[in-house]
């Protein structure tokens, strides 16, 4: 799979999240400030996941559309893999 910039640009930011809360907790900040960043950043995870996720998905299908394969193994992989992130 090939990962494009929007998808590496969104896992930088997740980066940039967790050394933000990294900071948070060397500074002393309130829990309930660093659970929120921490929420926030799982968030982003999950949006990650499901984008690299639904990409590929679209990919994969395409692809055994065109060499006439079967498509239903690949959709339940896919719901596999997002149950298993969770």
């Amino acid at each position: 799979m090939r990962y494009d910039d929007q998808m590496k640009n969104r896992v930088k930011r997740i980066e940039g999240q967790l050394r933000g809360i990294l900071r948070m907790m060397e500074e002393g900040k309130d829990c309930r400030d660093v659970i929120t960043q921490l929420s926030a950043t799982r968030a982003a995870m999950d949006r990650a996941i499901g984008v690299i996720v639904s990409t590929n998905l679209v990919d994969c299908v395409k692809e055994a559309q065109e060499n006439g394969r079967d498509t239903e193994q690949l959709v339940v992989e896919a719901v596999n893999l997002l149950v298993k992130s969770r």
